[in-house]
């Protein structure tokens, strides 16, 4: 048995896709069914395509389709500098739910409220601010 990957189902592909690349992650392969009229969007960290996120987009939306998100936990990435990468989402717009206070771990939410773990490589960087003090917004 090996992983695969991990699917999400977006609403706004471009917006996701753009979150995605954000982290760091580019598309490595795509699928467009226009018999299905859905497209699915590979997007994986740079040198890693055998750990892609599945970012499948169904063109007429999602309504009447099962809702069973709450089996669903979160995406995990290992970051070279999570201070820099927080940062950068956040002049981006993205809300830090969780700030990397401990130097070692944030979260956030893509646009399509999947939840994004953030996890520094390597040991945890020195407390530093504005995070050390920064505190949770909503939940993750």
């Amino acid at each position: 048995m090996r992983y695969l990957h991990t699917m999400v189902r977006v609403k706004d592909l471009e917006k996701s896709m753009a979150f995605f690349e954000l982290l760091g992650l580019k598309e490595t392969k795509r699928h467009e069914s226009e018999a299905g009229r859905f497209s699915l969007i590979f997007m994986a960290p740079e040198g890693q395509p055998e750990c892609p996120v599945e970012l499948t987009y169904n063109w007429d939306g999602d309504e009447g389709l099962p809702s069973d998100s709450r089996h669903f936990g979160h995406l995990a990435y290992e970051v070279e500098d999570i201070y820099a990468l927080c940062q950068k989402l956040m002049d981006a717009g993205v809300v830090i739910n969780r700030p990397p206070r401990d130097g070692h771990m944030a979260f956030v939410r893509s646009p399509d409220n999947v939840s994004i773990e953030l996890l520094q490589k390597g040991e945890s960087l020195a407390p530093a601010e504005p995070w050390a003090s920064m505190g949770n917004t909503g939940h993750w």
